[in-house]
């Protein structure tokens, strides 16, 4: 049950960081795609690029 939660979270947070329509990304995916927006890439770019 800790990982569903650490996945919704990180879900979560990718929502707030403007990473739209994240629902069918993995956990890597989420976590880089959320390292690219904190080093200030445009979220859905960042999304685009971390789900390859």
């Amino acid at each position: 049950m800790a990982d569903r939660d650490q996945l919704h979270d990180l879900r979560q947070q990718a929502h707030n960081a403007g990473i739209e329509g994240n629902s069918k990304m993995t956990e890597d995916q989420l976590r880089q795609a959320l390292r690219k927006v904190g080093k200030g890439a445009e979220p859905q770019m960042a999304k685009r690029e971390a789900k390859g």
